[in-house]
């Protein structure tokens, strides 16, 4: 469903750009290009059903980025929070470590029988 979601966000984000771009706020634009009296939609109709277009697309967009963030996949691990609990739970307490001893013992008796032969 994720998926479905965002393919429709990035098609409807591709045509508002296409509209947006189509527009010229200067009353030019597409709307421009239809001045002859002949056609069936005139250079105001045109100029409204961009305007509708735009504010369409730019509310689909809206509202698929937020039925997208309800829907985004979101598996809770039983498994991975098990396996941490079971870390905790056999963690070594530091005070029960053995301790090591910490002067290097002395070898001299073994090393000074090899220097002197």
């Amino acid at each position: 469903m994720y998926s479905l979601i965002s393919v429709l966000i990035i098609i409807a984000s591709a045509l508002l750009i296409l509209v947006v771009l189509v527009q010229n706020s200067k009353g030019g634009g597409l709307a421009s290009n239809f001045s002859s009296s002949s056609q069936v939609m005139g250079v105001r109709k045109t100029a409204d059903f961009l305007e509708k277009a735009t504010w369409t697309l730019a509310l689909s967009v809206l509202a698929l980025s937020l039925l997208a963030s309800v829907t985004i996949p979101r598996k809770v691990s039983i498994d991975n929070q098990s396996r941490i609990e079971n870390q905790v739970d056999n963690a070594i307490d530091p005070d029960r470590l053995p301790s090591f001893p910490t002067s290097v013992p002395e070898q001299s008796d073994m090393q000074g029988e090899n220097i002197n032969e």
